[in-house]
């Protein structure tokens, strides 16, 4: 399988574990001798205190509120002139989370992009169309750089405008798409309104999504409607933006770029290091960042490591899990912990069902009510009746509880761009 880097994506475990504790010492060597904050924060640890990989557990966490209680320049470990650009996280609620880059900082993320595309069989030879926005959003950018590097066409429309987009995959002959993982529904409904045929009309061949947690059920619908091989990135603003890692074309977990990142998975209620093939949230150190390198960040991704075996690609970098859930995504009803992409899984195996759905949680005198609203396509055979009793006993079988279920026409549902809104908890909102 081809690789942008070989000896390096496939260097064995010893030599690999050899350079993090090496760029594991110099980051904290950056830390101390550049934020003296920050060093206090790690508990003011030496770099030669660093005898072994293992060592890193002994270091406190670094959390989101930390983040964002620092805003914006409290976590910088380099002089405010060496910044040549910022990213800003896509939440909506209170204070935002900054990363600021160095042009070090910019190589490093081409160089992991042009991995992951690579992984994902993007050639020089390929147009990628880009439809995250170029913005304080950091998905755009990466991918564009990383196509850069291996010397892709890049198609830079940005997001929304989904006439266009279709209009110009055809007349570019875009052969790859990037994407937020929900858009690419939007655009496969888009497609059906207009009489617009992925397989008949454009070269495509390859989808790069993230962003989002997508289902293994969402996954097969995208690549049978629009006829292409997917790949599954991620990544985060706080990491240094998309590119952390990507599943390559084996499908047998995501490869996280060792080189650049040290990855833990832990029990986000004790904060224990759980051992490989466990459930955890994945907590990520940064190796190669200069601009806020970060220590033991909590990301609140729930995964596990799969394997640290060579994979059958060649690369040796440890594979995670396609990630469930976020801890604070966790829904609690009932007794019942699930996650909203658990809920996606049950509902994407009809394929009567359609591509939106939202679950929506109401608290009423001290009781608490689930209704799960979801679209059923135009030209469905099956009797809303009959489809409505399988899902429910699908649905009853997982959660062990009843949901109130709600089958509405396509359409229905309000598109909104960006992320798709899954969940709307009502519970402890006053009634007016």
């Amino acid at each position: 399988m081809p690789m942008y880097q070989p000896r390096l994506e496939g260097m064995d475990r010893e030599e690999l574990e050899r350079i993090q504790l090496q760029r594991l010492k110099d980051t904290i060597r950056h830390i101390k001798e550049n934020n003296q904050f920050y060093w206090e924060k790690i508990g003011k640890v030496e770099p030669e205190d660093i005898k072994s990989l293992e060592d890193l557990r002994q270091l406190p966490f670094l959390t989101k509120e930390d983040l964002r209680k620092g805003y914006p320049f409290a976590y910088t470990c380099a002089p405010k002139n060496s910044f040549v650009r910022f990213h800003m996280s896509s939440g909506t609620t209170g204070t935002p989370i900054v990363n600021f880059y160095t042009r070090n900082d910019v190589e490093q993320w081409a160089e992991i992009m042009a991995r992951c595309l690579t992984a994902a069989g993007v050639t020089s030879s390929d147009v990628v169309q880009i439809t995250p926005s170029f913005g304080l959003f950091n998905g755009g950018f990466g991918f564009h750089y990383g196509c850069e590097r291996i010397g892709a066409m890049i198609v830079p429309i940005g997001a929304g405008r989904s006439m266009l987009q279709l209009q110009l995959m055809k007349e570019m002959g875009t052969t790859v798409v990037c994407a937020i993982a929900s858009y690419p529904l939007r655009l496969i409904e888009v497609a059906k309104e207009e009489g617009f045929d992925f397989k008949r009309d454009t070269k495509l061949r390859v989808g790069i999504f993230g962003a989002e947690v997508w289902s293994d059920e969402m996954r097969k619908r995208i690549e049978e409607e629009m006829g292409i091989d997917s790949y599954d990135i991620i990544g985060m603003t706080e990491t240094g933006g998309v590119g952390l890692g990507i599943d390559c074309q084996h499908k047998c977990g995501i490869h996280v770029w060792e080189d650049h990142y040290i990855v833990e998975i832990i029990d986000p209620e004790t904060g224990e290091v759980l051992p490989d093939g466990e459930e955890g949230e994945i907590v990520v150190t940064t190796l190669t960042r200069e601009g806020v390198p970060l220590i033991r960040y909590r990301t609140r991704d729930i995964t596990r490591i799969v394997s640290r075996e060579r994979c059958d690609c060649g690369r040796t970098m440890l594979r995670v899990d396609r990630l469930k859930g976020r801890t604070d995504d966790m829904l609690k009803v009932k007794g019942v912990n699930f996650y909203p992409s658990q809920i996606e899984a049950i509902l994407m195996r009809h394929k009567e069902v359609g591509n939106e759905y939202q679950i929506i949680i109401d608290e009423k005198k001290g009781k608490t009510y689930v209704k799960v609203v979801l679209e059923i396509k135009n030209g469905s055979r099956v009797a809303n009746g009959e489809l409505k009793e399988h899902l429910a006993t699908h649905l009853y079988d997982f959660l062990g509880f009843r949901v109130d279920l709600e089958l509405v026409p396509e359409g229905t549902i309000p598109r909104k761009p960006g992320k798709a809104q899954r969940v709307i908890d009502n519970r402890g909102k006053k009634e007016n």
